[in-house]
């Protein structure tokens, strides 16, 4: 299989390494191989915390500038740093308002490279529903909505469900469906 390139990025505390552990569980139940690496910076103080996650016949854990095929990130200036990551016609993913994103400076760099960017206004999402710790379930959701990379949405769901704690299983579902919901409707429109 072709090797498929993510970069997830926010800052600490946000939940970007058990996102990692959600795909990484997802495309190992799938049969897939991996390579992941992470960086932590600052995490413990809400510093930059990015993790590389390949999936298929890779051979390094790091994607150097300009390979990665989808960058999700959990706030929306960790997006804007990471951009060099993505490769031409790769696809971004950002907890932000979708009405004001992306960064009319940005957009111009992101015609130029072909990059397609979404937005949901994740963290909102998941507080309204309950549970704002939530916010990495709900752009894992939405971005699981766009049916783009190996892993789909139903085997991300059921990874979710698998491993979340019995306490939070539905409230996680919940977000989960929800958000998944909200990308479909941006799919479709």
């Amino acid at each position: 299989m072709k090797t498929v390139n993510y970069v997830l990025s926010g800052l600490g505390g946000q939940g970007i390494l058990f996102m990692t552990k959600i795909f990484a569980t997802t495309a190992l139940n799938n049969g897939y191989d991996i390579l992941g690496a992470e960086t932590h910076g600052m995490a413990q103080r809400g510093g930059s915390v990015v993790s590389h996650l390949r999936i298929g016949d890779a051979t390094s854990s790091l994607i150097r500038a300009g390979a990665a095929d989808f960058l999700l990130s959990m706030d929306e200036a960790e997006a804007y740093r990471h951009l060099p990551y993505l490769k031409r016609g790769g696809k971004l993913f950002a907890n932000a308002p979708a009405d004001k994103f992306p960064d009319v400076q940005v957009a111009a760099y992101l015609d130029k490279m072909q990059i397609e960017p979404y937005a949901m206004e994740a963290s909102k999402t998941a507080m309204e529903l309950g549970s704002p710790k939530s916010t990495n379930l709900a752009m894992i959701a939405f971005y699981s909505a766009f049916e783009v990379g190996p892993l789909s949405a139903a085997d991300l769901r059921s990874t979710i469900d698998t491993i979340s704690p019995e306490p939070f299983k539905k409230k996680n579902m919940k977000i989960f469906d929800t958000c998944h919901e909200t990308g479909r409707n941006m799919v479709n429109n």
